[in-house]
């Protein structure tokens, strides 16, 4: 069976984690000469209930930080991608796992590189992993990162070390 990696989906949160799995995916791009669309979620803001009303979401805000969010990931693409990389950006509003999940079926996603946080004990409990959440569910393989990468590193990369 060959590998046939034609389109990565890297989940983007802005934290130094997701920006190593992104600089680590585009060495699998370059590698396998696949396009990215790297993907940030918003989640929505949600007040508390009022009890006449229930939760109400504030969309004037989302907004603003959809365009915030898509601004800071265009930028992110532009000054980690080489231009040889054919690159897509998408922001989407509502569960990270849930939307990086649908995003991978609707893209046609080959391979989704995520970054773990490594979070343990409660929060772990309280919260779950996106990553994991995202590995159990995945239309597609999955290769999770977390910090010290170890591996995978291409023969091309070993030369510019």
């Amino acid at each position: 069976m060959e590998l046939d990696i034609k389109k990565i989906l890297v989940p983007i949160d802005f934290s130094d984690y997701s920006k190593s799995a992104l600089n680590y995916a585009v060495s699998f791009a370059q590698k396998f000469d696949a396009e990215m669309t790297l993907i940030y979620v918003v989640e929505p803001v949600i007040y508390p209930p009022d009890f006449s009303m229930g939760q109400i979401a504030i969309p004037s805000v989302n907004t603003e930080w959809d365009f915030k969010a898509k601004e800071e990931i265009d930028r992110l693409a532009k000054s980690n991608i080489p231009a040889s990389v054919k690159v897509k950006t998408i922001i989407k509003t509502g569960k990270p796992f849930m939307e990086v999940i649908e995003t991978a079926a609707d893209e046609d996603t080959d391979l989704i590189i995520i970054a773990t946080h490594g979070h343990s004990g409660m929060e772990h409990i309280l919260f779950g992993s996106t990553a994991e959440k995202v590995v159990r569910k995945a239309p597609c393989p999955v290769l999770t990162l977390r910090e010290p990468k170890k591996g995978f590193i291409f023969k091309d990369e070993m030369k510019k070390a």
